[in-house]
């Protein structure tokens, strides 16, 4: 496969200034859900030939952006992989290390779902009963108390008389970052002195819809997908939480929870009528274009047609793509080298 340039003569034009080269592999980190998709486009652009092929490590959104932050110099990342938006603080962070230029490529959008083994009956759930299985505090009788559930029954009626189990990633992770803002802050709002909170102190209600249960019916299971997909196939009643991108490579032994009366497919998400969706993104370093041998032309490859598009092979993969005009304006912004401004 041919590597698509785009608009790489402004690329050319703003490396002709810069140090000579001290390293001649691109370096990536971050998010465990972007990683597939890097992967793939980092495998195809080694097979176009005339750069190496970029080393790609999954570290979770918040450690890759942590590493990718620490400095200017060879010794760190090129990109840093996030399945969430890079946060303010993050970027005062980079400034403070001496990384002041940091460019913003949006690559798609992802599903955050709640899956469990094909041995077991799907999970049928809104927002707000998954507030209720996971959050450390519940209100009941007008008054927040320690969560008090410890089946799924005792939630609904409806739902499975089995022990709740959620295997999820650490705070580190950009999809626990995006499930407790788009999945948990949703169903908090369900209650009407939690959403007469937010109106009042916004952080005071975070505070609460983001705090999740530590007494075993959430479990940290790291940023490996592939142990949780195991974990789930030793207990079928539990629940995993990643991305549909995920979900969509083990069909065969994963099925997505319905959230609010929706499943997670394709079309679901790209609609926009599944609620817990997010966008997913990279970072590079500008200041590393020109040093790094073909950090421009990965940026291109990754944000062409043929990668990223309706019909591109991260569609494959599982990735929701932007729609036609979208990527053209983010592929536009990519090859310009246009850096991220926070709304």
């Amino acid at each position: 496969m041919k590597v698509k340039h785009y608009a790489l003569a402004a690329l050319a034009a703003a490396a002709l200034a810069a140090p000579a080269q001290a390293r001649d592999q691109i370096r990536i980190v971050g998010s465990s859900t972007v990683f597939p998709f890097s992967t793939a486009v980092a495998e195809a652009f080694g097979r176009a030939g005339g750069f190496k092929t970029p080393v790609v490590e999954s570290t979770g959104t918040g450690g890759g952006i942590q590493l990718f932050c620490s400095g200017n110099g060879m010794d760190t990342p090129d990109v840093a992989n996030a399945s969430r938006r890079i946060k303010q603080g993050e970027l005062d962070a980079c400034a403070k290390n001496g990384v002041k230029d940091v460019v913003e490529v949006k690559i798609g959008y992802d599903g955050i779902v709640l899956a469990n083994s094909r041995q077991h009956g799907r999970f049928d759930l809104t927002k707000e009963q998954v507030f209720r299985a996971l959050a450390k505090q519940v209100p009941i009788d007008g008054k927040l108390t320690a969560n008090p559930y410890v089946k799924w029954s005792d939630i609904a009626p409806s739902l499975p008389k089995h022990r709740i189990e959620v295997l999820g990633p650490p705070p580190t992770s950009g999809t626990r970052d995006a499930f407790v803002e788009l999945a948990l802050e949703g169903g908090a709002e369900a209650f009407p002195m939690l959403k007469e909170l937010k109106g009042k102190d916004e952080k005071a209600f975070k505070a609460i819809a983001h705090a999740i249960r530590e007494d075993g019916a959430y479990v940290e299971a790291g940023e490996n997908d592939n142990l949780i997909v195991q974990k789930l196939a030793a207990n079928p009643a539990a629940l995993g939480v990643f991305g549909f991108s995920f979900l969509d490579q083990n069909t065969d032994k994963l099925q997505g929870s319905w959230v609010g009366g929706v499943e997670p497919s394709f079309e679901n998400i790209a609609s926009g009528k599944y609620g817990i969706s997010r966008s997913l993104f990279f970072y590079v370093k500008k200041s590393h274009v020109g040093q790094v041998p073909g950090l421009a032309e990965y940026v291109a490859e990754f944000t062409s047609d043929g990668a990223a598009g309706e019909d591109g092979y991260l569609a494959d993969k599982g990735l929701i793509p932007l729609p036609d005009q979208e990527l053209a304006k983010v592929r536009a912004r990519a090859v310009a080298l246009q850096v991220v401004k926070l709304d």
